[in-house]
């Protein structure tokens, strides 16, 4: 017997890919149905799994494509076709490096790829949830944060006026449309890693929100849903394709293996490891810490390393959450019926 599903986006991608690795390499997870969700299906190379599986496309910065998605999978869980989500896990990712580019819509790529298609697609998907032990896994980055030490060798967040992201609407939605720090004024990695950045932010924002609305909500009472933030910090992966050759080949594929020869522990984290956290905090129950003790995975939880971490200040701030949440629903275009959640406006 089936025990769940494990829906996983971007899984061709780098530390996606090692998640389909790990899943497959586990036969404790034999017994899951998966759904490996790509950009177009039909440019992947088939997978051999010891579990059944679905390859998908699903094109995250096209919202009627998220929606189609959604629609079939909640169809299959209803008829029965698959059980319910164990755990849902957004590991797609995109950064521009400073070749900014816009969505149909008119949206920022970065913006939707990384957050609005998420968003949207976990609040369709709520109701073929497993209520008693689904997930919600997420990608998350230090960018989220400009107070994060971490970012300080990278110069992004110097400028004061980068210092916070949201103060109202308008803010907001300049950032959705790609008016805030725009390849226009900043044509480097530097803007590009901003935008990165909020959407990151925005990820951490429906952490906490989301979280507090599932627990209150009436519909889904008694429900063990839980939303939680993995950062896997600095892989090298195919996010960094578009990248100058400075980044893309002398820093990723040349400096950092030397210096990992030298100390393993430096430079980017193997996606083995990032992959083994997320799916730690997805299916575990708990995970080994630095010191030997159980790190339990409580809703609403963020971790790097395994270490239980606060998501920035800004993203815990209640009003800008909920403003970030109202104006949201407006760009998707939710409506009453398509989501399980009751209080969803």
């Amino acid at each position: 017997m089936q025990k769940g599903t494990i829906l996983l986006t971007g899984a061709n991608g780098g530390l996606g890919s090692a998640i389909v690795k790990k899943l497959d390499s586990d036969p404790t997870l034999a017994s899951y149905h998966a759904i490996f969700t790509v950009r177009d299906a039909t440019h992947t190379e088939p997978l051999h799994l010891n579990s059944t599986h679905d390859v998908v496309s699903l094109d995250l910065t096209k919202l009627d494509n998220v929606r189609r998605v959604a629609m079939t999978t909640n169809a299959r869980v209803a008829a029965g076709d698959i059980p319910p989500i164990r755990a849902l896990i957004v590991s797609a990712g995109y950064q521009d490096f400073g070749k900014q580019t816009w969505t149909g819509d008119g949206l920022d790529t970065t913006f939707v790829a990384n957050y609005l298609g998420h968003w949207l697609l976990i609040l369709l998907l709520l109701g073929s949830m497993d209520k008693e032990a689904g997930r919600i896994i997420y990608m998350g980055s230090q960018a989220h944060d400009p107070k994060d030490p971490r970012n300080s060798r990278t110069g992004a967040f110097t400028n004061p006026k980068y210092k916070t992201f949201v103060s109202d609407a308008a803010s907001f939605h300049a950032i959705a449309e790609g008016k805030w720090s725009p390849a226009t004024e900043d044509a480097g990695f530097r803007g590009g890693y901003r935008r990165y950045g909020a959407s990151k932010l925005f990820l951490a924002m429906m952490q906490h929100e989301l979280q507090a609305r599932l627990d209150a909500d009436a519909a889904l009472r008694g429900n063990k849903i839980c939303v939680v933030g993995v950062d896997p910090g600095v892989m090298s992966t195919g996010m960094q394709r578009l990248a100058p050759w400075v980044i893309r080949v002398l820093i990723f594929k040349i400096l950092y293996p030397l210096i990992q020869l030298v100390s393993p522990n430096m430079g980017p984290r193997p996606t083995s490891r990032a992959a083994d956290e997320a799916l730690d905090a997805a299916l575990g129950d708990g995970a080994p810490g630095d010191d030997g003790d159980e790190v339990k995975l409580p809703k609403d939880g963020y971790f790097y390393e395994r270490a239980a971490m606060e998501t920035s200040e800004e993203s815990r701030d209640v009003k800008k959450r909920a403003l970030v949440w109202r104006e949201t629903v407006k760009l998707t275009g939710l409506k009453k019926g398509e989501t399980a959640l009751a209080n969803w406006k």
